[in-house]
């Protein structure tokens, strides 16, 4: 087969396929880990995450959430020996400009208490103009970074609006406030299954399976 060059662009590079054996989930939040995991059964491979690992949790310093999942996957991989799988996620209000984003996790504050940050997002959106409405969604990037370095990232999105007060105790994070687009339940009210169809995540695991599996 012959592969025709236009103005010199370069080939695109292949993807790495991922094999059996041990993925470090570079994350400290039991929900993403546990969700992750179940996205990841049946696939052959021993997932464990980083706290069980013991690893620190690096400083989240990009602008972005695929910057983010990057350097959390590189630093997993690096201190493990293993393939290192990072989520970095967040939800993104239109009233807020974006926010909280990448910030979504600090806003729940060294305590990580949900409740609270899901009550600033709905205090803040009262302040706002609310010419945007309540309409958000999440953003996840999923990064998966081999101890050689390689590094390859996906990202997936969900939209949807915002409902207050919270609804329901599935989920973690600002599932509970969050209404899919088309959807009845929030995302706290959804069965993990429910969820997994129609999640931001599943969106970004569904690309990083069909690349690298």
């Amino acid at each position: 087969m012959t592969i025709l060059l236009v103005d010199d662009e370069p080939a695109p590079v292949p993807h790495r396929k991922l094999g059996a054996g041990t993925l470090v989930i570079a994350s400290h939040n039991e929900g993403k880990v546990r969700e992750i995991g179940t996205l990841l059964a049946g696939r052959g491979l021993e997932v464990v995450s980083a706290a069980s690992l013991g690893l620190p949790e690096p400083e989240e310093t990009g602008t972005s959430f695929a910057a983010n999942a990057e350097l959390k996957a590189r630093a997993a991989a690096d201190l493990s020996g293993h393939p290192a799988l990072a989520d970095d996620s967040g939800l993104c209000v239109d009233a807020l400009h974006g926010d909280p984003g990448i910030y979504s996790a600090r806003w729940a504050g060294e305590a990580k208490d949900f409740g609270a940050a899901m009550r600033l997002v709905h205090n803040r959106m009262g302040e706002a103009d609310d010419a945007e409405g309540r309409d958000a969604h999440f953003v996840c990037a999923l990064s998966l970074c081999w101890p050689d370095g390689h590094i390859e990232t996906f990202e997936g999105r969900a939209d949807g609006t915002l409902v207050w007060p919270p609804r329901g105790s599935q989920g973690f994070g600002y599932d509970a406030m969050f209404l899919p687009l088309g959807g009845e339940q929030t995302y706290g009210e959804m069965a993990p299954e429910a969820k997994h169809a129609v999640s931001h995540r599943a969106a970004a695991f569904a690309r990083l399976v069909a690349a690298l599996f």
